[in-house]
């Protein structure tokens, strides 16, 4: 809003072209969660508010959709699934990423640079083909059909340990640690009290864009899971579409839920994963 204001006078022309682009992007989901309060015949016969003998009729929107998804469905199940894994595998993965980047980028040991270099050449690996070899591996270790199968893969992160490794180089210094280590601090403490407060804006969008990952991961948990109890919300949503017959009202509501969760940590981390986003974008 500070951006907008100029000389203490509203940019008026910028507040309209914000204003329409909020509206813009709101209606979609407007329609999508109307859309999941409507009848199967209200679904088709109105865009947004149900109609009843021409006029709009609010009363007609149920949430009979939702009872059905968490009763009959039994769509809480996949919705701690997706919960854990997204959430267990992200905090995971930051961690993780964050301590081998500092490694990387603040201490010196043999092997550094081939190191880097086989971190940066698995980032150009494509993930689908890894899809094979990763599906051999969790048969040889017995992790199939269960969440482990799916979390521990998220763990060792190419990309969150070069993100983080950059990260390091311009918010870590050298005579910082080695002044930390002066004063008796020990390596573990250093990266827990000085290392990660700095890196706390990365450490925001790193997990955000992890989390999200995990969340939308649809092709993976198919190939790893096989019961259905264990399969995630995005698995379990595509499974509302029958054979024979569509309840899209059903559909919408399931897209609605998995939003919920999606938009609450957004909230929560919007300041940081801005934050790391633009880090490194101005220098001095």
């Amino acid at each position: 809003m500070k951006h907008i204001l100029l000389k203490g006078r509203t940019n008026w022309p910028a507040m309209i072209v914000l204003i329409i682009a909020g509206v813009v992007t709101l209606v979609p989901f407007v329609w999508l969660v109307l859309a999941s309060m409507k009848t199967s015949g209200d679904f088709f016969t109105s865009t947004f508010l149900p109609r009843f003998e021409g006029k709009i009729d609010p009363s007609r929107l149920t949430l009979e959709h939702y009872r059905t998804l968490f009763t009959s469905l039994d769509l809480g199940r996949a919705l701690l699934n997706s919960l854990c894994i997204a959430s267990v595998g992200g905090v995971l993965s930051t961690l993780v990423s964050a301590m081998a980047g500092v490694a990387l980028a603040c201490y010196e040991f043999k092997g550094k640079r081939l190191a880097t270099s086989v971190v940066l050449a698995s980032v150009l690996i494509p993930a689908p083909l890894l899809l094979a070899p990763g599906y051999v591996l969790l048969h040889q270790l017995h992790l199939l059909d269960s969440l482990a199968g799916l979390i521990l893969p998220m763990v060792a992160s190419a990309f969150g340990v070069y993100l983080f490794r950059q990260a390091a180089k311009s918010s870590l210094s050298k005579e910082m640690l080695e002044a930390a280590r002066i004063d008796g601090c020990s390596e573990w403490r250093m990266f827990w009290i000085i290392a990660l407060p700095l890196l706390r804006p990365m450490i925001g969008a790193f997990m955000m864009v992890t989390f999200l990952g995990a969340w939308n991961n649809y092709i993976q948990p198919q190939v790893v899971l096989q019961s259905p109890e264990q399969f995630p919300l995005s698995v379990a949503v595509t499974q509302l579409k029958g054979q024979f017959y569509q309840d899209y009202g059903l559909q919408m509501a399931g897209t609605v839920v998995s939003i919920i969760p999606v938009l609450i940590l957004l909230s929560l981390l919007r300041r940081e994963f801005v934050a790391g986003l633009t880090a490194g974008a101005v220098k001095g």
